[in-house]
């Protein structure tokens, strides 16, 4: 299905349930880009055995697509000088959740609980800050971009997947900040941001 071989769909259709997902995003090394920036396939996540945020909202949504449930993205626009994040989405009995792969301590999966899909972002506008100064990002977020619009080639494609990145900035993004309420911003507090840094992967020497 989808271009997978049998190793691959066998592999990716053990993932039976999104907390199984999960589970496999968390335990797949941060792809740190080293020899440079890379828009990874599922197919080359599996190969490589790393994924950064897209790439693995990418593989995610193909486990959700293998399993019959919509592919969908979800992108989170942030200020200029911070990075945006893309989880991937999925609903469970008429709620929302999200699929992350981060190495951030708290942008993370997010379990089935929330009505819309601007609830669901909501839920990382406090904890998008900047570490120096709490200054927090999080501008806008996306309407659900269904992956399927693109077919399933990207599902397997060994080159980058820059066009993805180009679908999901040409979709609509909603704001999440009232313009009348931006000056009551409160920046996050110290302790929050030293929390914040403490990474799931370390650059130079990723557990095993």
């Amino acid at each position: 299905m989808f271009g997978l071989t049998r190793e691959e769909e066998r592999l990716l259709r053990k993932l039976q349930s999104p907390q199984d997902i999960q589970e496999y995003l968390d335990q797949l090394p941060v792809n740190f880009e080293k020899g440079g920036d890379t828009h990874y396939s599922p197919r080359m996540v599996l190969r490589h055995k790393k994924a950064h945020c897209i790439e693995g909202a990418l593989l995610a949504a193909t486990v959700l697509w293998l399993h019959n449930q919509s592919p969908l993205l979800l992108d989170l626009k942030t200020k200029q000088y911070d990075d945006e994040h893309v989880v991937a989405l999925f609903k469970m009995n008429g709620y929302w959740g999200a699929l992350s792969k981060t190495n951030h301590a708290v942008l993370r999966y997010r379990d089935p609980i929330y009505k819309t899909v601007r609830e669901l972002a909501l839920s990382y506008y406090h904890e998008y800050f900047m570490p120096k100064n709490g200054e927090k990002t999080l501008v806008s977020y996306s309407r659900p971009y269904d992956l399927r619009r693109l077919g399933d080639a990207w599902v397997t494609d060994e080159k980058p997947l820059w066009y993805i990145d180009d679908a999901l900035n040409a979709t609509r993004h909603y704001e999440l900040v009232p313009k009348v309420n931006t000056q009551h911003i409160r920046k996050a507090s110290l302790h929050e941001r030293i929390v914040s840094k403490i990474p799931e992967w370390i650059k130079e020497n990723p557990r095993t």
